[in-house]
């Protein structure tokens, strides 16, 4: 993802998570993380026909990294898309050396928690009222060994 892409990820942010999209500012400042040696973020987006159909982006800090987001536009979802990006974002925790990946998932988001588990997430807690302003909880899960991830088609790990 680079800054040209924000505006256009924003019409999909507020499509699809219209009560707690992010503000550009929020994509700026990730995005300032995202280059460089120092560089903590990795974020990518995905495109067909020149339209941004899908993004998602992951932040890293010592051997833990986060999955702070992952979109793909409704006249995708089922394609495998979401899966596609969160490989992406797997190869890139493990390119930031990272030995477990966390995430936060609306407990409502039935979808994504079943591709989460597919590669292997697993469930750990609850994070109360963390989506607002709907007061929605959050499941959170993790994965570890990033580098190991299942196979989202059989479950069979390795790649």
């Amino acid at each position: 993802m680079r800054w040209w892409d924000i505006d256009p990820v924003l019409v999909l942010e507020k499509d699809l998570f219209p009560e707690d999209a992010w503000s550009r500012g929020m994509f700026w400042s990730e995005l300032a993380h995202s280059r460089g040696p120092q560089a903590t973020r990795r974020y990518v987006v995905a495109e067909e026909n020149g339209r941004i159909v899908g993004y998602a982006g992951l932040v890293a800090s010592g051997d833990q990294a986060d999955i702070q987001t992952i979109a793909v536009a409704r006249d995708h979802w089922g394609t495998g898309l979401g899966a596609r990006l969160l490989t992406e974002l797997l190869r890139a925790a493990s390119a930031f050396e990272c030995s477990e990946v966390m995430l936060e998932c609306r407990v409502d988001n039935v979808r994504a928690q079943r591709l989460y588990e597919r590669f292997g997430f697993e469930p750990i807690g609850f994070r109360r009222g963390y989506y607002q302003p709907g007061n929605v909880d959050a499941l959170v899960m993790r994965l570890s060994d990033p580098a190991t991830p299942r196979n989202p088609v059989n479950g069979v790990q390795g790649t």
